[in-house]
């Protein structure tokens, strides 16, 4: 309302009636005639384009005559000299230029006690301070900085909430799942008691933008505080809650209060913050806070619909949204990012809208942007391999590629063509990967997650799951909450360390591991990208946890003819070779693993005589490899390889 917006001729206007009003009471505080500069100060009134700062102010915060009169003194006590020396005339004491209580109830006309109260206006919202609260009639009253320059017209942010301040998105159109929850809000906030909200979903960025939107339908400034920041004291968060209290009158402003998972004890400040703010305020975090009151009113912001997702990417990409062919779609069916995430993918393609590979770099950059912070429960593995490096059974390699076409048109036949609407299952696409160890089932999740040029994490489930009860679902739920916008690939490995047959409830451990494998089975259901299970021995697994599975491929131990490849296939195009015999080689009763292994340490040996990796050198590697796996190496493995065996 006095912000630095206002029109020019307002702020001068507005300075020349608080100087005809210091001359009103600096008449009164030293008993000169005022009639005249009382008559100065209506016509300045009268001018004015608008109300002036002290009159709206005093409205704004219900002053009576006599509070708005002693505000008045204490800000003329540090913008004109003239009022400090009468205040000291007043006081017969040169060194008090000061006002005080007393000095107002004995100067000001229609003085009344309450105003000295610590519950009156003048205290509550700390427009005044008492130096010494303990002698609050004669200790000196100090008017608060910020309120100061409001009255001279001059408005910003209280420089003790500008370092809690979390930036706020740019505002722009929301989806209508958010402009539903915003419009809840906004109502909520025009109620009479205008009563504190709770704002839940699952993109944070999101939960922002429908609170601004809020904010802009009633005309508020949103100001968004990170929970974790609150004062750890309850005298300091009463503190802050009335300068809050205080900047929405002086400038319009609405509260968010964030609630970061990771803050510890931020939920908490946050319901005891938003209770003490009597104020537009509401709590944004990703769940509903538990223990919060009744009063507070809990309103859901789904996820964007599919449609309104394209929506937004089609109006985001103007006239190339055309020129992308069929990667706004697959983009939209994809990722699931924020607002912000939309905005920031945007800014990097921007330039590059008009080339040839804007598509395929547009996906890139979304991939960026929904990338999951879980560098302590996952591995990302970067993807190299392609299907030539994959051996596999005709069979296995179909259902491998079905797969991928699950994945990739999930947008068209489960939205578009309707089977979302017609099922009751959840819509993920989750596979079992079972098989002896190194037959090949983490290479083809790489292979998978190369194909749909999305990024791979390795969950080690020996790490996920916790002795503690409660600790591993948390873990599960990081993992899937951190993953869902990028729809990322994710490698569930061992995973039989987590999902063998489900116990009989025989103690409270029971149940609770019960609990954990039916809480990852609805996550996997309704997790927007590929989830993929290892086990090496499939008959661990319940067969209720099967059937919930969309895929089960089975990776053999290779035969002859598949190792015979696989040996084909593992030195790569650069490597120096002289000799290899990839049908002696397939002699080795090992699997696609071992091979690897023991042919990287081929050519290490190689390189260490400078010679072309030779069956002398696998031989070499595979006595050692044997040793490591305690397996002994028969005649008959090696039979031919070289002359001397």
């Amino acid at each position: 309302m006095t912000g630095p917006a206002e029109p020019i001729d307002w702020v001068a206007a507005n300075q020349r009636y608080l100087s005809a009003a210091l001359e009103v009471v600096r008449q009164w505080l030293t008993g000169g005639p005022a009639d005249a500069a009382t008559r100065r100060r209506d016509e300045a009134g009268l001018a004015m384009p608008q109300p002036p700062a002290l009159d709206a102010i005093g409205d704004a915060f219900g002053l009576s005559a006599f509070e708005r009169d002693t505000l008045l003194i204490c800000a003329g006590v540090e913008l004109d000299t003239a009022v400090a020396q009468a205040c000291a005339v007043a006081h017969g004491d040169p060194v008090r230029t000061y006002a005080t209580f007393g000095l107002a109830m004995a100067k000001l006309p229609s003085a009344h006690w309450s105003a000295a109260s610590p519950a009156a206006a003048l205290r509550r919202w700390h427009l005044v301070d008492v130096a010494h609260p303990e002698a609050p009639m004669t200790s000196a009253l100090r008017v608060d900085e910020r309120v100061l320059h409001a009255l001279t017209g001059i408005g910003y942010l209280d420089p003790r909430i500008e370092p809690l301040v979390e930036q706020m998105p740019a505002r722009r159109a929301v989806p209508p799942a958010l402009r539903d929850a915003a419009d809840r809000l906004a109502a909520q906030w025009s109620s009479p008691s205008r009563s504190a909200a709770q704002l839940y979903g699952r993109q944070r960025s999101d939960l922002r933008a429908a609170a601004a939107a809020a904010c802009e339908a009633i005309g508020l400034q949103p100001v968004c505080l990170r929970a974790g920041d609150l004062p750890a004291t309850p005298v300091e968060r009463d503190l802050l809650a009335r300068i809050c209290e205080r900047e929405t009158v002086l400038d319009g402003r609405a509260w968010l209060l964030d609630v970061d998972e990771t803050a510890p004890d931020g939920a908490r400040l946050a319901i005891d913050m938003a209770g003490r703010i009597s104020a537009p305020v509401v709590v944004i975090a990703r769940e509903p806070v538990p223990g919060a009151p009744a009063r507070l009113a809990q309103i859901a912001v789904p996820p964007p619909r599919l449609g309104d997702v394209r929506t937004l990417w089609r109006d985001s990409l103007g006239t190339s949204a055309a020129r992308l062919d069929g990667w706004l779609d697959r983009v939209a069916g994809q990722f699931d990012l924020e607002l912000a995430g939309i905005d920031a993918a945007m800014a990097e393609i921007e330039p590059v809208l008009d080339d040839d590979d804007a598509g395929p770099r547009l996906w890139d950059a979304c991939r960026r942007q929904a990338r999951p912070p879980l560098d302590d429960l996952t591995q990302r593995i970067e993807p190299r391999a392609g299907w030539d490096d994959l051996v596999l059974p005709a069979r296995q390699s179909r259902v491998l590629r079905e797969v991928a076409v699950h994945v990739r048109h999930r947008l068209t036949v489960l939205h578009d063509w309707g089977f979302a609407a017609r099922t009751g299952r959840g819509l993920g696409v989750a596979a079992m990967f079972a098989g002896p160890s190194g037959t090949g089932k983490t290479l083809a999740a790489e292979v998978l997650a190369g194909e749909l040029a999305l990024d791979l994490y390795r969950i080690d489930l020996s790490q996920v799951v916790s002795k503690y009860i409660g600790e591993t679902e948390k873990n599960l739920r990081r993992i899937f909450d951190a993953a869902e916008a990028g729809g990322v690939v994710l490698l569930f490995d061992e995973a039989d360390a987590l999902f063998g047959k489900r116990s009989e409830v025989k103690d409270s451990h029971d149940r609770y591991a019960n609990i954990e494998v039916s809480y990852l089975l609805q996550r996997m259901e309704s997790y927007r990208g590929l989830a993929i299970l290892t086990t090496n021995l499939k008959t661990a697994l319940d067969t209720a946890f099967l059937r919930r599975l969309r895929f089960v491929v089975q990776f053999p131990f290779p035969d002859a003819a598949g190792r015979t490849e696989i040996w084909r296939k593992v030195f790569p195009a650069q490597t120096p070779t002289d000799g290899l015999d990839p049908v002696k080689l397939a002699g080795l009763t090992v699997a696609g693993g071992t091979i690897h292994n023991i042919a990287l340490a081929a050519a290490f040996l190689a390189a260490a005589v400078d010679e072309p990796v030779r069956m002398s050198h696998v031989l070499q590697a595979t006595r050692t490899e044997y040793v490591k796996l305690e397996k002994p190496l028969t005649d008959a493995e090696i039979a031919g390889w070289v002359a001397e065996t």
